[in-house]
């Protein structure tokens, strides 16, 4: 067989390769890994905000049959690297937010763990805390870098100045809530040390990296890292919650090392998940916008507060996408973070963008109210030619296509802009707009084989599969890559003895394994020009990004919302979000993640809040039955579509990542379109029925 020229792999809408295995059952996660004789881990975690473990009463739960092992700060192993407090496990007995990991118990079944757990007696000498983020706050202080590594603050031209002489402005401070990523699978990690006592750990993990939580526990622990060996084949969703290793990954490791011989099975509970597997930021942003009557921004400003942990610091880059996302000659950014006695904040679907685009276009759509101005017809009039801020071309920009096709589809051109005018019965029906937008992100050291095995062709990257595709869509780069048939390519990932990946977040996986695998493929046909003998093998590594170039991808996402005229009551019965994000690699899938990511935009939008009481510093609704997220019944016509793009810039597939640029703009044009139904601006997210009850009498 001679190499095909044949391009028609990339762009089908194949079947999920790993669908069988999981309606079937047999798909195996990391709780469910066959180890025989495997013991049990449940944590104990912290009553009190801040203070000091004066006492721990563990003989009631070691006299328990069945219990192995107690694991407290005077029992565990010393951590080699105690650098990541929050991985710090069990070191001391200070205590740093309400939730933290103050002892363990090892036991040969979960519910005999979980009532030992119960038994535990703890004495504390509490110290007064503090949990409240606001905005006047005499503490506040600037981080050296917020995620992953943007500037702090921006400023261009003179923001005071235009404002002052702009001909309308816009003025107003909008807030996202926590939020806390609830995938259906918990953090969950089965763990062995080596029997045979070579010093060796392996991990079964629910991640969304393999490589990156070996290198991570390599450290901790104090070995090399070819001493780890991390599987994750399949993910029951992460949303960025397992894209770092949280708590339960290093104490599942600790008790297998207290019991020699023993694999330990660790799944955190939906509760437990509130206080330890991080979560998205609360924000307060003050935005201010300034622009001439014909509707051209003339100054832009956000200036956002969010929270961080004493323990660990996170500064979410919420003011970045205000930094490109409209011209405007004069723009400044800032962030500044309240260190509280919290959990740490982590990594949460499209962080930065998500919230911070929230303000920005809850803003805009205010500023064309203010000039009577259609919100479609004010984002077209202030598109930038290049980026702002770095002065890059982009390498491609179709915004304006978004927000083109969108209207069409939508029927914008219908809309009354007054807003409270439109009924069906006892219903106030309204449409809103917002920009959606995320950078195309490629990281490095990334590494993929290629193998002829028989008539086949194997690829194989320690990739990870959240449940985006990725067993499918690999396949699909390989085969087009290659110019064979795509039913003769298999894909192994998901271990740490696959080639080096890098972590699935920031919609940069496909973008940077696909690249991986094109370059293995062309090292590959290179290499082996006729027929490749059975063994035949070619690894590629992920090249660097055109830097020349600004790179993103874009979307516009439209609202229909009604409101009760009786009870407030808000529902969202049409979403239609149309994206520009390079070549599609499988529309199937594709459309999966956009249509995912709306939804949990509509969640942010109506219904998802972490309550966390500020006199105990607890998440008061930390289960599924207080914290509610969009489900079947919330969601009526969800719609994603999307333009052909060609760039050539991106990477060798010409794509860009989709994972999260649907919950971009999502909120902000609900919220949009409640305003447009009933008169209500609700600029503090969820928007629930007492914000807009009042105007309703």
């Amino acid at each position: 067989m001679t190499f095909l020229n044949e391009l028609d792999a990339i762009g089908r809408g194949l079947p999920r390769r790993d669908g069988p295995a999981k309606v079937l059952g047999t798909a195996v996660y990391a709780y469910e890994t066959p180890l025989e004789n495997a013991a049990y881990v449940c944590p104990v975690q912290a009553t009190i905000a801040r203070g000091t473990v004066s006492q721990l009463d563990t003989t009631a739960a070691e006299a328990l049959d069945g219990v192995v092992a107690v694991l407290t700060p005077a029992t565990a192993e010393r951590l080699a690297s105690t650098e990541d407090r929050e991985l710090a496990t069990l070191q001391d007995r200070k205590i740093a937010f309400r939730g933290q990991v103050i002892a363990a118990v090892v036991a040969d079944s979960s519910e005999v763990a979980r009532h030992a757990a119960a038994l535990i007696r703890v004495t504390y000498a509490q110290a007064a805390h503090d949990c409240e983020l606001r905005a006047d706050r005499d503490d506040l202080y600037a981080p050296e870098r917020v995620n992953p590594d943007f500037p702090t603050d921006t400023t261009e031209g003179d923001v005071d100045a235009a404002m002052a002489a702009a001909e309308v402005t816009v003025e107003q401070t909008y807030s996202t809530a926590m939020y806390h990523n609830n995938p259906m699978e918990p953090h969950a990690t089965a763990a062995l040390w080596d029997p045979a006592g070579d010093g060796s750990l392996t991990l079964w993990d629910s991640t969304q990296g393999v490589h990156p939580t070996r290198a991570t526990l390599a450290a901790v622990f104090g070995l090399d890292e070819a001493q780890v060996r991390v599987v994750c084949p399949y993910v029951g969703g992460g949303f960025g919650s397992k894209g770092q290793p949280h708590v339960n990954v290093v104490l599942a490791a600790l008790a297998a090392r207290a019991v020699p011989g023993r694999p330990m099975r660790l799944a955190l509970t939906r509760q437990q998940m509130f206080a330890l597997a991080g979560y998205r930021t609360p924000t307060i942003q003050r935005c201010r916008l300034g622009a001439d009557h014909d509707g051209t921004l003339t100054a832009l400003e956000i200036n956002v507060v969010e929270q961080t942990s004493k323990v660990k610091e996170f500064a979410e880059q919420t003011g970045v996408p205000a930094r490109m996302m409209y011209a405007s000659p004069n723009r400044r950014t800032t962030h500044r973070l309240a260190a509280l006695d919290v959990p740490p904040p982590s990594w949460m679907r499209a962080p930065g963008e998500c919230p911070g685009m929230f303000g920005p276009e809850v803003a805009m759509d205010e500023l064309a109210e203010r000039l009577g101005m259609d919100p479609v017809e004010l984002r077209i009039r202030n598109e930038p030619d290049v980026e702002p801020g770095s002065g890059k071309p982009f390498s491609s920009r179709n915004l304006v296509g978004c927000l083109r096709e969108g209207s069409a589809r939508f029927g914008w051109s219908e809309r009354d802009p007054r807003p409270g005018v439109r009924r069906r019965g006892a219903w106030l029906v309204g449409t809103g707009v917002a920009a959606s937008t995320y950078p195309v992100s490629r990281m490095p050291d990334s590494t993929a084989t290629i193998r002829r095995e028989g008539d086949r062709y194997v690829t194989e990257i320690g990739a990870a599969d959240l449940g985006t595709g990725t067993w499918t869509t690999l396949a699909q780069i390989a085969a087009d890559a290659l110019g064979v048939p795509v039913s003769r390519v298999d894909v192994r990932i998901g271990d740490t003895d696959y080639p080096m990946a890098s972590v699935a977040g920031g919609s940069s996986g496909m973008t940077t394994w696909g690249s991986a695998v094109v370059e293995a493929a062309r090292a590959f046909r290179s290499r082996y020009r006729t027929e490749p003998p059975d063994g035949a093998e070619a690894s590629g590594v992920v090249q660097p990004p055109d830097d020349r170039y600004a790179m993103h991808a874009f979307g516009a996402q439209f609202a229909e919302a009604h409101v009760h005229t009786d009870t407030g009551e808000v529902r969202v019965p049409r979403l239609l979000g149309v994206f520009a994000a390079g070549r599609i690699i499988n529309p199937r899938t594709a459309r999966s993640q956009f249509i995912g990511g709306m939804t949990m935009g509509l969640s942010m939008a109506l219904h998802e809040i972490s309550v966390l009481d500020p006199r105990t510093g607890h998440v008061v609704n930390h289960d599924f039955a207080d914290y509610h997220i969009t489900a079947n019944a919330d969601v009526d016509e969800i719609e994603a579509q999307w333009l052909p793009e060609h760039d050539p810039h991106v990477n060798a597939m010409g794509s860009k990542g989709i994972g999260e640029i649907g919950i971009v703009g999502t909120a902000a044009a609900v919220s949009n379109a409640v305003w447009h139904a009933c008169g209500v601006r609700v600029r503090d997210l969820p928007i629930t029925l007492d914000k807009v009850l009042h105007a309703l009498e």
